[in-house]
């Protein structure tokens, strides 16, 4: 059994990349709007499938020269495929996911980080699953979403009408489902926790397939978004994949917890790679293959790999160096003339697919909508067309300073990188970054800066507006908020929860309708049964072990919302501390407190339930 807690799995992760926390990425083509010239009008319409990986690096693939891990089926997706070879995300996945979902920069989009409150994409901004409903296609997702758990930033108000997913960053994360373990968990089947039996990447893999076979009978194009939360950590993984990559890497030189860790992370990606090749059979069985449209990318650059194979790069996920945003993107199209195993130079960004695809499948784009990537649909179908030159800007808030900082981003320009406005690096000289040429380069540098100003001037007036958790509307009743929404305060991971960490923040929120709401406030969430001041035994699972939950003496329980500032005791035994208040409808913000029997804080309440009592 693997023993693990996880912050180990963090603060080992800091200390493998030897960086500091998070970075976002922005990645900017100027804002233009989206056509579909490059749609064929006659032609049937192509099924669109995007496999998006978390935390799996560039250099984690057989392909691209790891000596270790073997991937047969992307290995085969990469010869057969168009590959963006110069493709750049965020450093870390909200923003990545938003840029791809959205087709805009992630500090604009407002999904900047991955907890603090800044997760929550925008409602104004149509979405890719929005863009393939209102055309006529089915749309799914079956995995990882990651831009808004509550109404109506969840999938299925964001154009997904299948949805097959888990709350927050990943699961074990503070905000999922209690004591979910990677093995027989509770997802959210549109927005009802639903218990699955198996592993949790082949269960989004099986339900994907299954989707798509019904797509296929019933005769309806489809888009299908596969986000996998593996490799992310905690790195949990059927004990045959584990074992496996011990062996294999049994001659290599590390310590055994370092060699365990990697086994772990290859193994869940070779899981993930088996199940692309299941997938790939059934395309092939139901003749889907050739006209749909299939894309690999990754969300950010590699983790617990990059010590051990980083194609040549500097740096990891959360970092500005070339390996913390720069990730595989893999296009293959037989019917549409996209493969070959061919290369594509140039600049590329996670916001380009959302307008490549509407290009490519002819999708209606709403009037007025603009997208800050460009469309790469005649790149993919045409080796003699080129990437626009462009500059992009690589930026989104950290975790330990939630709020973004002027220059805290690396700006791409050709093979230039200018990092945090004073460090310049040309990748043709020095691929792996380790000689700051700014003073040999002053114009250079003066001319991406220059970009990035105009673009920073463009971004900053916005900054520190939160998109607001919605409470009391009928689509969603009771609301249940999680301390990852707090603005600004990072309590995004199970095992600060089951610590008692002393934070406490508050959450921006939208009352949709006037009237009596009922408000409850916890330390555990409703589904852990637990008392406010209990402790928890530690979760045993089929591949894990969790630390205990510590006991807090909570003896009171304080609520401020709009006008309103109450408390209430706290006797042992109960659950819940329960208030009820009279809300008008509009924007204000909610903030919860605990305190000890001699009126010390001791934290915020981690999870709070708004119930509309009208309906």
């Amino acid at each position: 059994m693997f023993h693990t807690i996880c912050s180990k799995f963090f603060r080992i992760f800091l200390s493998t990349l030897g960086a500091t926390w998070i970075v976002g990425f922005v990645v900017w083509g100027g804002i233009r709007p989206c056509n579909a010239a490059e749609a064929a009008p006659n032609a049937k319409r192509p099924n669109v499938i995007v496999l998006l990986t978390d935390d799996q690096g560039y250099g984690d693939l057989s392909c691209h020269g790891n000596p270790v891990i073997k991937t047969p089926n992307l290995d085969r997706l990469h010869s057969e495929g168009v590959r963006l070879t110069d493709f750049h995300v965020e450093p870390m996945c909200t923003p990545t996911r938003a840029q791809l979902i959205s087709g805009v920069d992630a500090l604009y989009s407002g999904a900047m980080n991955v907890s603090s409150g800044r997760t929550l994409l925008r409602r104004d901004l149509p979405t890719l699953a929005d863009l393939f409903a209102q055309s006529g296609y089915r749309t799914g997702i079956f995995g990882k979403w990651h831009l808004g758990d509550t109404y109506p930033y969840r999938p299925i108000d964001r154009g997904f009408d299948t949805a097959l997913w888990f709350r927050s960053s990943y699961l074990c994360a503070a905000a999922d489902y209690w004591n979910n373990d990677y093995f027989n968990d509770h997802y959210r089947w549109g927005d009802q926790p639903q218990s699955y039996e198996g592993y949790c990447t082949d269960v989004f893999f099986n339900h994907a397939i299954d989707w798509l076979k019904d797509r296929k009978d019933r005769g309806e194009p489809f888009f299908l978004y596969l986000p996998t939360n593996a490799p992310h950590a905690p790195l949990y993984v059927p004990e045959k994949y584990r074992k496996e990559y011990e062996s294999l890497l049994a001659d290599q030189k590390m310590d055994e917890k370092r060699r365990e860790f990697l086994a772990r992370f290859f193994g869940m990606i070779v899981n993930i790679d088996e199940n692309l090749g299941r997938l790939e059979d059934v395309l092939r069985e139901t003749g889907l293959r050739d006209n749909t449209i299939l894309v690999f990318m990754t969300d950010n650059g590699g983790t617990f790999g990059v010590p051990f194979y980083n194609a040549g790069m500097k740096g990891g996920k959360i970092t500005l160096w070339e390996g913390g945003h720069r990730v595989p993107c893999f296009v293959r199209w037989p019917a549409g003339g996209i493969g070959g195993g061919r290369d594509v130079a140039g600049l590329t960004e996670a916001q380009d697919l959302l307008p490549t695809l509407v290009d490519l499948c002819g999708l209606k784009v709403p009037e007025g909508a603009k997208f800050d990537g460009v469309s790469l649909a005649k790149v993919l179908k045409d080796e003699n067309e080129k990437v626009p030159d462009r500059m992009l800007v690589v930026q989104f808030s950290r975790m330990d300073s939630p709020y973004p900082k002027k220059n805290d981003a690396t700006v791409l320009w050709k093979h230039w990188r200018l990092t945090k406005g004073n460090q310049l690096y040309d990748l043709q000289t020095d691929p792996h970054q380790d000689h700051n040429v700014i003073k040999e380069h002053p114009d250079v540098a003066a001319k991406m800066q220059a970009h990035y100003d105009r673009w920073w001037a463009g971004i900053e007036p916005q900054l520190d507006h939160f998109q607001p958790s919605v409470i009391g509307a009928p689509q969603q009743n009771p609301t249940r908020l999680c301390a990852c929404d707090w603005a600004d305060v990072f309590l995004d991971q199970r095992y600060q929860v089951l610590l008692g960490e002393k934070k406490n923040g508050l959450w921006h929120v939208e009352v949709a309708r006037p009237g009596r709401y009922e408000i409850e406030l916890r330390r555990w969430p409703r589904e852990a049964d637990a008392a406010l001041t209990a402790g928890l035994p530690p979760h045993v699972g089929e591949d894990c072990k969790t630390i205990a939950g510590k006991a807090l003496p909570i003896a009171q329980a304080r609520l401020r919302v709009g006008k309103h500032d109450v408390k209430t005791a706290v006797v042992p035994g109960d659950k819940k501390a329960t208030f009820t208040v009279e809300l008008p409808k509009g924007d204000t913000t909610l903030q919860t407190w605990f305190y000890d029997a001699d009126g010390k804080e001791l934290c915020g309440a981690y999870y709070v339930y708004v119930r509309r009592l009208q309906d």
